[in-house]
């Protein structure tokens, strides 16, 4: 990891821990992830946002009022709208993404439950979703949350990470080993 990334990432942290202990300390580790989510989805869907948060040539006071504005837009809570406030005083609104990852992994923790990164060629039907969800439950002993991708380059199966572990039953990876054992023989 470069330094650069590795300092924002510290940064987020702290600013993440903090968060997370006011929010256990007074009861709202709900809205705490609410507000994550939508502080997420928020980032993941504007690039103009993300572009905002991370221009130097923006000036602190444009910064803070956009993110008051869209703080407000998305009803989040007065704990992250403040925090929020607080770090674009500081100028570290570019950590916002990582912040916001950490703070669903400590709730994840807090709750009790791992994510599975769920790579498939379709995406998966409820059911599916399901079925998968309830097998790693079984292997893992936590509840599982799957955070699914579609990528159709896999032509089919699918690719699951879960902490450590990579389970690929997809049909481009045996395709691949088929075609390095061909390699072997020839």
């Amino acid at each position: 990891m470069s330094e650069p990334a590795s300092i924002s990432l510290g940064i987020a942290g702290r600013y993440a821990q903090a968060l997370f202990e006011l929010a256990k300390d007074a009861g709202a580790l709900k809205a705490l992830e609410a507000d994550a989510e939508a502080l997420g989805a928020a980032l993941a869907a504007s690039p103009e946002l993300g572009s905002l948060i991370a221009s130097p040539v923006v000036a602190r006071d444009d910064q803070a009022r956009a993110m008051a504005a869209v703080a407000a837009k998305l009803g989040l809570s007065e704990l992250v709208t403040n925090t929020i406030a607080l770090m674009a005083s500081k100028r570290r609104l570019f950590v916002l993404p990582q912040l916001v990852a950490d703070l669903k992994a400590r709730i994840a923790a807090e709750k009790g439950e791992v994510t599975a990164e769920v790579t498939t060629a379709a995406a998966l039907s409820p059911e599916q979703a399901a079925r998968l969800a309830a097998t790693l439950k079984a292997k893992v002993g936590k509840d599982v949350k799957l955070n699914t991708t579609v990528d159709e380059s896999l032509i089919g199966g699918l690719i699951v990470k879960l902490g450590s572990t990579m389970i690929d039953t997809s049909v481009k990876a045996k395709l691949a080993s088929l075609q390095n054992a061909m390699k072997e023989v020839g």
